[in-house]
C-alpha cells in the first residue's frame, strides 16, 4: 500500500468537509456528536447512539446515509420482531416447466452498507443477536452457508436510555462489538431556536451525496497508517488493564467497577484516535485524541458495581478517574 502524503490528506479532508457540510443541510449543531459518528465511519466500527426522543438520532443517521452514495435501510425494532426479518430467509421455489423444487435464500435489510437499527433495545434477546455475527464477522451464516455482507458495511443503533417497560436491555457481548457509545444530548437555545425555524418553514432540506464507498475504504485503509506512538501504546494497554477491578487498580475502580473492559476496547480506542487525528488533518495520534475518545470508547464496556449506582456515578465518572489515576508517562 503507497503511503499517503499530505496533499492526499488536505483533498480527502476536503471531501470530510463536503459530508459534515452536507449532514448539516439537515441537523443543527451536534457538532460533537457528528464528529464521532465519522469517527466511526473512518474507523471502520459500529456506533450506538442513545439519547431522550426527539434530538434527531434517526435522522443524523439517515442524513449520513443520503450524504454517502451507499444503500442504506432503517429497521425499526420492535417486540415482535424475529431474527429472519433482519437476516433474511429461505424460500420454496417451483420449476414450473420441470416441476423441480428447490429453496432460494431471500436476503434481509442487513445486507446493505449502513443499517439503521431504530430502538434495538426494544427487540428481545434473540433478534438482537442476529447481529452479532453481522457486527463481527461481516457475514450472515443460514442453513449451513455464509453470506457475505457488502463493504463498507457499519451498524448504526439507537436506543432511549429513560425507557424501562418494554425494553429488552443490550448484552454485554453485543455492547462491546460498537466502537462508540455516542451520547446525544439536548441543543443549545440558539441551535433549539434555528431548528424550529429550519423545520417548521414550507421548504424541505435536501442532503445532497458527496462521498462514495470506494473512498470510505480508502480513508479506513488511511486510518490503519496513521502513526500510533509506543508511548501511546503502553498508555492506552495500561488504561485498558487499570479498568479491571483487581488488586493493583485504582481505588475508584475497584469500587466502582464490577466487570472491566477487555482487549477489544483498546482495539477500539487506538483506532478510534488514528481516526480522530486524520479526521483533524494529523499523520499520528497524540494524547488529545486518546482523551476525547476515552468516555465514547469505554463508557458502555465497563459494567458498574451497586455503590456506584447507590452514590450516582456513571460510567464517565470512573472513566475519568481512570484517566486520572493512569497518567501518560
Amino acid at each position: 500500500m503507497t503511503s499517503i502524503t499530505e496533499a492526499d490528506i488536505q483533498g480527502q479532508l476536503a471531501r470530510l468537509t463536503e459530508l459534515r457540510s452536507a449532514i448539516g443541510q439537515a441537523i443543527v449543531g451536534q457538532g460533537e456528536v457528528v464528529e464521532q459518528l465519522l469517527i466511526g465511519l473512518l474507523a471502520g466500527g459500529h456506533c450506538l447512539l442513545e439519547g431522550v426522543p426527539g434530538l434527531g438520532k434517526t435522522l443524523l443517521v439517515r442524513s449520513l446515509g443520503e450524504a454517502l452514495k451507499l444503500e442504506f435501510r432503517r429497521v425499526q425494532f420492535t417486540p415482535d420482531l424475529m431474527p429472519s426479518d433482519i437476516l433474511g430467509t429461505e424460500l420454496l421455489e417451483e420449476d414450473h416447466g420441470t416441476g423441480h423444487r428447490s429453496f432460494r435464500f431471500q436476503k434481509g435489510p442487513v445486507f446493505t452498507n449502513l443499517l439503521l437499527a431504530d430502538e434495538l433495545n426494544r427487540t428481545p434477546p434473540k433478534t438482537q443477536a442476529a447481529l452479532l455475527e453481522a457486527m463481527q464477522e461481516k457475514t450472515v451464516s443460514y442453513a449451513g452457508v455464509t453470506h457475505q455482507l457488502p463493504a463498507p458495511f457499519f451498524v448504526l443503533a439507537t436506543q432511549n436510555p429513560l425507557e424501562q417497560a418494554g425494553t429488552y436491555p443490550l448484552p454485554e457481548a453485543q455492547l462491546d462489538r460498537f466502537l462508540l457509545h455516542i451520547r446525544v444530548d439536548y441543543p443549545t437555545e440558539q441551535e433549539e431556536q434555528d431548528i424550529l425555524a429550519q423545520t417548521t418553514g414550507a421548504k424541505a432540506n435536501v442532503v445532497p451525496a458527496v462521498m462514495h464507498g470506494e473512498e470510505v475504504l480508502a480513508l479506513q485503509a488511511w486510518v490503519r497508517q496513521v502513526h500510533f506512538s509506543d508511548d501511546l501504546l503502553r498508555w492506552v494497554t495500561h488504561m485498558v488493564r487499570a479498568s479491571r477491578p483487581r488488586d493493583s487498580a485504582p481505588d475508584e475502580i475497584r469500587k466502582y467497577v464490577k466487570w472491566g473492559a477487555g482487549p477489544r476496547a483498546g482495539q477500539s480506542l487506538i483506532l478510534a484516535a488514528k481516526a480522530r487525528a486524520l479526521l483533524h488533518g494529523r499523520l499520528a495520534a497524540t494524547r488529545k485524541d486518546i482523551v476525547a475518545l476515552a468516555a465514547p470508547v469505554m463508557r458502555h464496556r465497563l459494567l458498574l458495581s451497586f455503590a456506584a449506582e447507590a452514590e450516582g456515578r456513571s460510567a464517565d465518572d470512573v472513566v475519568a478517574a481512570l484517566l486520572r489515576a493512569v497518567p501518560l508517562s
